[in-house]
C-alpha cells in the first residue's frame, strides 16, 4: 500500500467517521457473511449490507470504524514523494523522542521498584506509547489531559519533566505532587495534566467538568482564542461503567469539546474485555448518543495522529465530542505485582511483534526521514535523560512532616496552624501518645 493510498484511506474517517449528520453516524450493525475480524480474539465482528439509501455512506463509517482494516497492509519500501509523507521529518523525530522517552521511563521504574526505591502499585505503559503520543504531541499546552493509574506516559507527553515525574515516584518533595501523589496521581498545573485517577471511571467527569470550562469560557466569558480541548484516557473497563455513559450523553448534549480516549489493551486486570463485554466494539458507544465513534490500530502511531488530528480540529471547531477505541497492548502485566500468567503467551507474542516504536523506526527509514544514526542519537539522549531523572530522584529530600496538613484545611487559622502561625504538627509533642509519624 502506498503512502498516497494510505492518506485516501485515512480521508474514508475524515469523511465519513466524523460528519455530524446523526443517521450517518448509526451503523446497524448485524451478522452477515462480511467479517472483520477484532484483534484481541479469534471471534469475528460481521457487518450486514445496509438496504437503506445511505448504505454506501453507513458502511463507509464501519469500514473506517473498523480501523484496524482500514490501513492494515505494510508501509511502502521505497521512498514517496515529500508531498505524499503523512509526517515531516520534524514531526516524526518528535513521535520518535517521545515515545522511546515512554518506555525508556517505565522499564526504569520495573527497575527501581524492584530496588525498593518506590513503593505500592506502579502500572507501566510498556506497548501503548502509540496512543499517548498520537493525542498529546497534537494539543497546546493550555489544553487539558486527564489520564488513569497508568499515568506516566501521560505525564510526559504533555511536557512533564522526567525528573519531577520520577521523583513523585520516588516520593520525594521535588516531585510534581511534592511527593503525596504517587505513581497512579500524577497532577500539573502549569501543563494542564489534571490528574490521574487510581479509580476507573473517575477521571471522565473531571475531564467533562473541564470541556465545560473551556467552552463556557468561549461562549459566555467571550474569552478570545479560548479554543482549549480536553482528552480524557481510560482503558476497556471503564467503558462498562455508568460514569462514562452519563458523561458521554452530557458532552454530546452541550457540545463540549472533549475527545474520549479508549485505551482498549483488552484487558481488564484479569478479566479479557471479550469475557466481560457484551459488545466489544465500544466505539459503537458514540454514535449510541449522536456522536462520531472510530476504531483505530493503536499499535501504530500514524493512524492513532491522523484520527487523533480530525478529532481535536472538531472539538475545536465547537462541533463537540469524540470517542475513539483505540485497540492497543501492554507488553507488561496490570502492574508490576502481577505476574502475568493469565494471558496466552502467543497472544502476547503477537502483539510484542507489532511494537509500535520499531513500526515507527521502519517507516522513517524507509521513507528516508530519518537515518540509523539519528535514531540511535535519540536513543542515547533518552538514556541519559532517564539515569539524569533517577540520579535527582535519589538525590532529592523527602517532603517535610509539616506537607501533611497543607492543602487540608481551608482555614488558615484553623485546626492545622497553632495561634503562633507555626503548623501544629512541628511541635514535638503533636505525636504524643499517637503512632509516630
Amino acid at each position: 500500500m502506498s503512502a498516497a493510498s494510505l492518506s485516501s484511506s485515512i480521508n474514508v474517517i475524515r469523511s465519513a467517521s466524523f460528519v455530524s449528520d446523526k443517521s450517518a453516524l448509526v451503523s446497524n450493525a448485524r451478522p452477515s457473511s462480511s467479517s472483520s475480524a477484532f484483534l484481541g480474539s479469534t471471534a469475528k465482528l460481521r457487518f450486514n449490507p445496509l438496504s437503506s439509501p445511505a448504505a454506501s455512506l453507513r458502511s463507509s463509517v464501519v469500514a473506517a470504524a473498523a480501523a484496524s482494516n482500514v490501513v492494515k497492509e505494510k508501509q511502502p519500501k521505497s521512498s514517496p514523494s515529500g508531498s505524499h509523507l503523512l509526517i515531516t521529518k520534524e514531526e516524526g523525530l518528535e513521535l520518535y523522542e517521545d515515545m522511546v522517552l515512554g518506555r525508556a521511563f517505565e522499564d526504569m521504574c520495573a527497575q527501581m521498584y524492584y530496588r525498593g526505591k518506590m513503593f505500592g502499585f506502579v502500572h507501566l505503559y510498556n506497548g501503548q506509547e502509540a496512543v499517548s503520543t498520537g493525542f498529546i504531541k497534537l494539543l497546546k499546552q493550555e489544553d487539558s489531559v486527564v489520564s488513569t493509574y497508568r499515568d506516566h506516559v501521560h505525564a510526559l507527553s504533555k511536557g512533564v519533566p522526567a525528573r519531577q515525574v520520577m521523583s513523585e515516584l520516588f516520593g520525594k518533595e521535588t516531585g510534581c505532587c511534592r511527593g503525596q501523589g504517587g505513581s497512579m496521581h500524577m497532577f500539573s498545573k502549569e501543563h494542564n495534566l489534571i490528574g490521574g485517577f487510581a479509580f476507573i471511571g473517575e477521571g471522565i467527569p473531571i475531564a467533562t467538568g473541564a470541556a465545560f470550562t473551556s467552552k463556557y469560557k468561549r461562549e459566555v466569558l467571550k474569552e478570545e482564542g479560548c479554543d482549549h480541548v480536553t482528552v480524557a484516557f481510560f482503558g476497556d473497563g471503564t467503558a462498562n461503567n455508568g460514569q462514562f455513559f452519563e458523561c458521554l450523553n452530557m458532552a454530546q448534549l452541550w457540545k463540549l469539546p472533549i475527545i474520549f480516549v479508549v485505551e482498549n489493551n483488552l484487558w481488564a486486570i484479569g478479566m479479557s474485555h471479550l469475557r466481560a463485554t457484551s459488545d466489544p466494539q465500544i466505539w459503537k458507544k458514540g454514535p449510541a448518543f449522536g456522536m462520531p465513534g472510530v476504531h483505530v490500530d493503536g499499535m501504530d502511531v500514524l493512524k492513532v495522529r491522523e484520527v487523533a488530528k480530525e478529532a481535536i480540529g472538531r472539538a475545536r471547531r465547537g462541533e463537540g465530542p469524540t470517542l475513539v477505541e483505540c485497540e492497543t497492548y501492554r507488553f507488561r502485566g496490570h502492574s508490576l505485582a502481577d505476574p502475568d500468567e493469565l494471558r496466552d503467551p502467543a497472544e502476547k507474542a503477537r502483539y510484542a511483534s507489532r511494537d509500535p516504536i520499531t513500526a515507527l523506526k521502519k517507516y522513517m527509514i524507509e521513507s528516508n526521514l530519518a537515518s540509523e544514526a539519528e535514531l540511535k542519537a535519540i536513543n542515547k539522549k533518552i538514556d541519559e535523560l532517564v539515569e539524569d531523572a533517577v540520579e535527582f530522584a535519589d538525590a532529592s529530600p523527602p517532603p517535610r512532616r509539616s506537607q501533611l496538613l497543607e492543602n487540608v484545611f481551608a482555614d488558615p487559622k484553623g485546626f492545622g496552624i497553632g495561634p503562633d502561625g507555626r503548623y501544629r504538627c512541628e511541635d514535638p509533642k503533636f505525636t504524643e501518645g499517637t503512632a509516630k509519624v
